[in-house]
């Protein structure tokens, strides 16, 4: 080849073929769009192919980007492993640690979690990408992260599940909704009960936990369906509903008096969070040090 590739664009590339997008990929790399379409244009000559279809608003990628995309991931990951067993070499362990986590996981759990392990590895840094489920594990099988804590086990080919940590799920009321400390499930049927959306792995949870009471979720009384715990914990507070969600969101609000736990005859509410990652796929190695730390510290 008569000239030399530069990793920079490869990289943009790389950002401009995920997102589909010059200006998306400007943003995910904090420079310019005319920035972006510069290097492709560079890129584009040093190959002498064309690597996207401009369509107007939209861009498509060519064949010859087809083959490049996969060759490309693989050089800068290889950089990136080289970069990361240099650090190693010197007893150095450093990068930013990009995690998707399920709600739960995300905002209850991995930032403890992350402050320990930067007290052993003070030069990680660390990120935090809070979806639910079925977005953390699309994010994944899609390559845009490397590892994930999820609260449900969602069928796919293209990830590994690690089981980490146990969770508790409980019934939780406001202080001044007229329910015993304990009902019955015909109890629970009366009453004005609040949903986390489709995809969430404590929604998923909770029809699975009730199905093997035969209860489905239509036959709830469905009061509303809101986006997050802290939502449902609001809503709940305002006593628009009662809601079952992770013991851990909710903690703080019942050691105040501000929420009530209330038992289910017959039914135990246990659920486990998992670790994810993509099967084919090589973790750089603060990410694995990283997952050691977790299998080790906090494990089932």
């Amino acid at each position: 080849m008569r000239h030399i590739i530069e990793t920079r664009h490869l990289k943009i590339f790389v950002a401009v073929y995920k997102s589909q997008s010059f200006t998306k990929a400007s943003e995910l790399l904090h420079t310019s769009q005319p920035t972006v379409s510069e290097h492709i244009r560079n890129l584009e000559s040093r190959l002498d192919c064309k690597l996207f279809d401009r369509l107007g608003r939209s861009i498509m990628p060519t064949p010859q980007a087809e083959v490049l995309y996969p060759k490309a991931l693989a050089i800068l990951e290889d950089l990136k492993k080289l970069e990361d067993e240099v650090n190693f070499a010197g007893d150095m362990i450093a990068g930013e640690l990009c995690i998707g986590a399920s709600t739960i996981p995300g905002a209850y759990i991995l930032p403890s979690l992350a402050a320990k392990f930067k007290e052993t590895y003070p030069a990680v840094s660390f990120e935090i990408k809070i979806a639910d489920s079925q977005q953390i594990i699309n994010k994944i099988v899609e390559h845009k992260l490397l590892l994930g804590i999820v609260g449900a086990k969602l069928p796919s080919k293209k990830v590994d599940y690690i089981p980490f940590i146990e969770d508790e799920l409980i019934l939780v009321s406001s202080i001044d909704r007229d329910l015993a400390p304990k009902i019955s499930v015909k109890t629970l049927l009366t009453q004005p009960f609040l949903f986390r959306e489709d995809g969430s792995g404590t929604r998923r949870n909770v029809e699975s936990l009730l199905g093997q009471k035969n209860i489905r979720l239509n036959q709830l009384n469905t009061s509303a369906i809101l986006g997050s715990s802290t939502a449902i914990k609001e809503a709940i507070k305002a006593d628009l509903g009662i809601s079952i969600l992770s013991k851990c969101a909710v903690q703080d609000e019942l050691d105040c008096g501000l929420l009530k736990q209330v038992h289910v005859e017959g039914l135990s509410l246990k659920r486990a969070f998992y670790i994810v990652t993509a099967q084919r796929r090589t973790l750089p190695n603060h990410y694995k040090i990283f997952l050691n730390s977790l299998l080790r510290d906090v494990t089932l």
